[in-house]
C-alpha cells in the first residue's frame, strides 16, 4: 500500500488563484541595476554559492547588502544593523524569548500565507536588530511554493532542525515542516540546551528524537501515514517511553518555563505534522499574552515596520557585478 498524501491544514490552495508568474521562480527576471549604483564597503561572508558584502548605494546613501551568487549575479536586501540570533538565543530573559519567538512566527505566517513554505529555520538564518527589537528571518535558498499534494525532496533543513517526514522520507509534506523547526529552537531556548536534538547523522537524529517522544506515538505516525521506515532505521530504533518535559527542566532554566511554556512546545513537536499548531494557530497562544497585551494587532506587509535607520526596502535587483 502506498503512502497516503497530506494537505496542509492551513493556506494549502493560496496559489490556486494566482498567475504561473508566481510562482514560477525559473523564469522570473529580476529588475536590472547598474553596479555603479552602489559602492562595496566590506566583505560581510561567504557560502556555498555566493558571497555577501556590505555597500552603499551611492545616491540615497542607504546600507545595503549584495548577495553575489556565483559567478555573476547580485541581488541588494536590505541592510539591518544586526546581531547574529545565534549568538544571543541561548542568553534572552523569559520577556525576550516570548517576545523573538512571536516575531518569529508573525514572519512564518506571513511567508505561509503567501505559499511559501522556508525549509530552514534554524538560528543562524535569523538576525535581530537589538536596539529596535526588529528580527529578520533570512537564507531562502531552500524555500518553496507550496502545492497540495506535490512530492518535495527530503533533503532540505539543517540536521538538528529536520522535522520526522524529512528523516522517514515522507515526501507530501507542508508549512508545518518549518513549524518542528520553531519547535526546535524554543526547546533549545527554553531549557538552554543547544541544540536540543543533537544527531551525529540523520538517522542518529531520528534517533534522539525517539528518545524523547517516544516510539508509541512514533509508530501510530508511519501506520497513519504508510510510511515504511527504512532498514537501517529499524534496526536502530528501539522501543522507548515518553519524556515528560519537566525532566528537561534544571536550577538554571526553571525561570524559563511554565505550563505555557510546555504546552506551546508540545504543539510544536509532534510527530504527526497534521498535528502540529500552525503559525497563525500560535500567535493566539495563551504564552504570548505579555506580548500581545502590550503590542497592538499587527498588520501585513512586515516590511511596513522597518524604520529609516535600518533601510528601505525597495524590490529585489540585479546588478551587473563585473565592475564592482
Amino acid at each position: 500500500m502506498s503512502v497516503i498524501p497530506t494537505i496542509a491544514r492551513i493556506y494549502a490552495n493560496v496559489l490556486a488563484g494566482k498567475p504561473k508568474e508566481y510562482f514560477d521562480y525559473d523564469e522570473y527576471k529580476p529588475q536590472c541595476e547598474n553596479s555603479e549604483n552602489y559602492c562595496v564597503t566590506q566583505k560581510l561572508g561567504r557560502g556555498k554559492y555566493s558571497e555577501v558584502f556590505e555597500a552603499i548605494h551611492v545616491s540615497s546613501k542607504q546600507k545595503v547588502v549584495l548577495k553575489i551568487l556565483k559567478p555573476v549575479t547580485a541581488l541588494v536586501f536590505e541592510y539591518i544593523n544586526n546581531m547574529d540570533f545565534k549568538q544571543i538565543y541561548l542568553e534572552l530573559s523569559e520577556y525576550e524569548t516570548r517576545y523573538y519567538l512571536h516575531e518569529l512566527l508573525k514572519a512564518l505566517d506571513y511567508c505561509h500565507s503567501k505559499g511559501i513554505m522556508h525549509r530552514d529555520v534554524k538560528p543562524h538564518n535569523i538576525i535581530v536588530n537589538d536596539i529596535h527589537k526588529r528580527l529578520r528571518l533570512i537564507d531562502w535558498g531552500l524555500a518553496e511554493f507550496y502545492h497540495p499534494g506535490e512530492e518535495y525532496n527530503v533533503r532540505v533543513a539543517s540536521r538538528y532542525f529536520k522535522g520526522p517526514e524529512l528523516l522517514v522520507d515522507y515526501v507530501y509534506y507542508d508549512y508545518s515542516l518549518d513549524i518542528w523547526s520553531v519547535g526546535c529552537m524554543f526547546a533549545s531556548m527554553i531549557f538552554r540546551r543547544e541544540p536540543f536534538f543533537h544527531g551525529s547523522d540523520n538517522v542518529d537524529q531520528l534517533i534522539r528524537i525517539v528518545k524523547v517522544l517516544g516510539t508509541t506515538d512514533f509508530y501510530n505516525y508511519l501506520t497513519k501515514y504508510n510510511i515504511e521506515l527504512d532498514l537501517k532505521l529499524q534496526d536502530a530504533i528501539h522501543i522507548t517511553t515518553r519524556k515528560t518535559w519537566d525532566r528537561f527542566v534544571t536550577t538554571e532554566n526553571g525561570y524559563l518555563v511554565n505550563d505555557d511554556a510546555f504546552n506551546l512546545l508540545e504543539s510544536f513537536l509532534r510527530y504527526d505534522h497534521m498535528a502540529r499548531i500552525t503559525a497563525k494557530e500560535a500567535l493566539r497562544h495563551k504564552y504570548f499574552l505579555p506580548i500581545t497585551s502590550h503590542v497592538a494587532t499587527y498588520q501585513y506587509p512586515i516590511a511596513s515596520t522597518t524604520s529609516k535607520e535600518d533601510s528601505q526596502i525597495g524590490e529585489l535587483v540585479e546588478i551587473d557585478v563585473n565592475n564592482l
